[in-house]
């Protein structure tokens, strides 16, 4: 399990990236403040403040495939 923060500041990007996660047979989270959604869920991300960057949990050790997949939304 590893954190990263992602930026998904524009309705394209929340759309590419739930894309993305799904393509992925792991679990992986949003974490907002309190709250905490499945990051597979499209209603669920745009319950979330997406103004700012989010974590992003993954559960799921060692697959740069997944990283790579990721990179277009990762916080430099």
């Amino acid at each position: 399990m590893h954190t990263v923060q992602i930026n998904l500041n524009s309705i394209d990007k929340v759309k590419a990236f739930v894309h993305s996660v799904n393509t992925f047979n792991t679990e992986f989270d949003l974490v907002s403040g309190r709250f905490v959604i499945d990051a597979k869920s499209i209603m669920g991300i745009f319950s979330l403040d997406l103004s700012k960057p989010i974590n992003l949990t993954i559960y799921n050790d060692d697959d740069a495939e997944i990283m790579e997949s990721l990179k277009p939304f990762l916080v430099q």
